[in-house]
């Protein structure tokens, strides 16, 4: 009698563990690009919504490869200045396109399209951002995320990622020409790779795979009348910035944008508004982004930084994003660069 009892218990409990086991297989294996994750994201009622950025059918590698997947040896090789000042008084919220408002640069959403350059673009972009901003807003100079991938052979690997942190030494020690997007015409050299359409249907042609990068071009176009050499722009110093938080906003409200590198799970891919923080999906890859204020989201009571993304404008909130401030949420507080223009 005893026996049995002990039997069908153990039976009922195999049986609880498979449905667990079960259960727990088909939520580790969904898409994090199908309507099912993005509903389950919803379904928890967090501070934020996901939505559809990228088809279901894109392939999970594609990705991988928009990140900033360096070597982390290259990383611990680095020795810069770790800048800790702190300000008083700055204000509950604040926005660098409000601030620095003729300074178009800011408000730009850029598009990576299909080659792991995130690295790349969060720097140049806050390069040209503090050009403007440390000339009273009075030259604009849009620095070219084509020169800095492909000349800057110290970085790490292209496409394939590659340092900020060196990124900004380059642009201290070698200079950085400017350009354009894909097919502007604009400055020396613009930008190699089209934009890409991440949804379904769309007028831009589909991601794809990233690469091979091209080849360092020390010219510039053919319609640009200004010299490659007399083009170049320096910065006068670079450094990272301390992990702490009143010190990256005192960085950002005295100097502008910064750079800044965090980790990217799979929910971040189908972020569409409010702010993020991880609450769904394995580890894809580290990811690197300009980070252009702060600010708290009312209506959840969440503190947020505000933060443009590289993956065109119809990417998450019009190409912004909002990742939860304070808690270093993914590691964005971890590891943030920048550094002041030579004017």
């Amino acid at each position: 009698m005893c026996f049995n009892i002990m039997f069908i218990f153990f039976v009922l409990l195999l049986n609880k563990v498979e449905l667990f086991e079960s259960k727990h297989n088909v939520e580790r294996f969904i898409n994090p690009l199908s309507d099912a994750f993005i509903n389950s994201i919803n379904s928890l009622n967090t501070t934020w919504k996901a939505g559809r950025n990228f088809h279901p059918l894109v392939d999970l590698e594609f990705l991988k490869s928009l990140g900033n997947a360096y070597d982390a040896e290259l990383e611990k090789s680095i020795e810069s200045t770790i800048v800790s000042n702190r300000s008083v008084n700055l204000p509950d919220e604040f926005d660098s396109r409000i601030r620095w408002p003729k300074c178009p640069t800011i408000r730009e959403i850029r598009d990576q399209g299909s080659c792991g350059s995130c690295w790349v673009f969060a720097a140049v972009e806050a390069m040209s951002d503090r050009v403007c901003v440390h000339s009273d807003q009075k030259t604009h100079f849009h620095f070219s995320a084509e020169n800095l991938l492909t000349c800057c052979q110290t970085c790490g690997n292209g496409c394939h990622g590659g340092s900020h942190k060196l990124a900004w030494k380059y642009w201290v020690d070698n200079g950085i020409v400017s350009g354009g997007s894909y097919n502007s015409h604009e400055g020396c050299q613009p930008y190699y790779f089209p934009p890409c359409e991440h949804h379904e249907i769309g007028p831009r042609a589909n991601c794809t795979k990233y690469g091979p990068t091209p080849k360092c071009v020390q010219s510039c176009q053919s319609n640009y009348h200004v010299a490659y050499k007399k083009d170049l722009r320096f910065g006068r110093e670079w450094y990272s910035v301390a992990s702490d938080e009143e010190a990256i906003k005192t960085e950002i409200f005295n100097n502008g944008p910064v750079e800044a590198s965090f980790s990217a799970y799979e929910d971040f891919y189908v972020y569409k508004s409010g702010v993020y923080q991880h609450v769904k999906g394995n580890f894809v890859c580290g990811h690197a982004v300009k980070l252009i204020g702060w600010g708290t989201d009312h209506s959840t009571n969440t503190p947020y930084w505000l933060v443009a993304n590289s993956f065109n404008s119809d990417w998450g909130d019009h190409g912004y994003f909002k990742i939860k401030r304070g808690v270093n949420e993914c590691q964005i507080e971890n590891d943030v660069t920048a550094g002041l223009p030579l004017l």
